[in-house]
């Protein structure tokens, strides 16, 4: 039986927001790969956010409407950020010895 230390956080959600984890050994396996792919698609939208939200915050004619939509879509993609460093530092724990040592 695989030990909750031993659990991935997947970059998404399950009924009532609550965190869905995964249970393998195998890095490689389907679920493991989907995992990434949903992780690397969240980061490559929050970059594309940030790099939004710098040219908003720049532009004088830019609406409260826009910047509330922008704000709410900010709010999102900082949740699956979080999701995925916490995840990515909690698998570098449990893959790495030494860390737990610290």
């Amino acid at each position: 039986m695989t030990t909750p230390n031993e659990l991935r956080l997947l970059p998404w959600s399950g009924t009532g927001d609550k965190p869905c984890y995964l249970s393998t050994d195998d890095p490689g396996g389907y679920m493991s790969r989907l995992a990434d792919s949903i992780e690397a698609i969240q980061l490559g939208t929050a970059s594309e956010l940030l790099e939004e939200a710098s040219e908003a915050l720049d532009n004088q004619g830019t609406s409260l409407d826009d910047m509330r939509c922008l704000a709410k879509e900010l709010t999102g993609a900082l949740r699956d950020v979080s999701r995925v460093a916490k995840s990515r530092g909690h698998l570098r724990v449990t893959s790495d010895p030494r860390e737990s040592a610290d």
